[in-house]
């Protein structure tokens, strides 16, 4: 490959990834409704038709930040895992790692999990970042708990609607550990 061709191609990595970050930040400070191309095309100072070069719409945007916070949170999800000081903490930490991610990145949170997108969810076609978060929680649980997917595919649910609830403030934030100690204690590793 020409040097010429590997420069081009990284610029259009690093604006592809600028149209990623400028569309984050600006859902994280006045919401997914202000997410408009027209919008990005001036924080990030190039025409709309480059923005199209790289994204076929807002969904597209939408898709590709999703995609960008599900490999932040396996990420995050990882390092609570192996922070733990006792594997029986493990599921403890990265469930409380998991909900953190949802408050401390609401509109993150929202594109990856509560936006309509075409991203797939335990298929063939899954992203490698998401299925990397949801073997976080798998790895909560012993290799030899045949029910360990099943026990990660309910909390990862449970831990959904806590925080989508929670975010709306449908329920209390102040019984948040009671709530996630009740998670955890009748998911908890136990012989298939």
């Amino acid at each position: 490959m020409s040097a010429i061709k590997e420069r081009r191609e990284r610029e259009r990595a690093q604006r592809h990834q600028l149209i990623i970050t400028a569309a984050r930040e600006l859902a994280e400070a006045e919401g997914w409704e202000a997410v408009t191309t027209r919008r990005l095309a001036e924080r990030v100072e190039y025409s709309q038709p480059v923005l199209y070069s790289h994204f076929s719409g807002k969904d597209a945007i939408v898709r590709a930040v999703s995609i960008d916070g599900f490999g932040e949170l396996a990420a995050h999800l990882r390092r609570a895992r192996l922070a733990a000081p006792e594997p029986g903490q493990a599921l403890h930490a990265v469930c409380r790692a998991y909900l953190e991610f949802a408050t401390e990145r609401p509109a993150l949170y929202q594109a990856m999990f509560v936006m309509p997108t075409d991203v797939k969810f335990a298929h063939v076609d899954t992203p490698p970042q998401l299925r990397a978060g949801f073997d976080e929680f798998v790895s909560c649980y012993r290799p030899d708990n045949a029910r360990r997917q099943l026990f990660a595919e309910v909390i990862w649910s449970a831990l959904h609607g806590i925080a989508v609830l929670s975010d709306s403030g449908r329920i209390p934030p102040d019984t948040q550990d009671e709530r996630l100690d009740f998670l955890i204690t009748q998911l908890a590793d136990t012989p298939s």
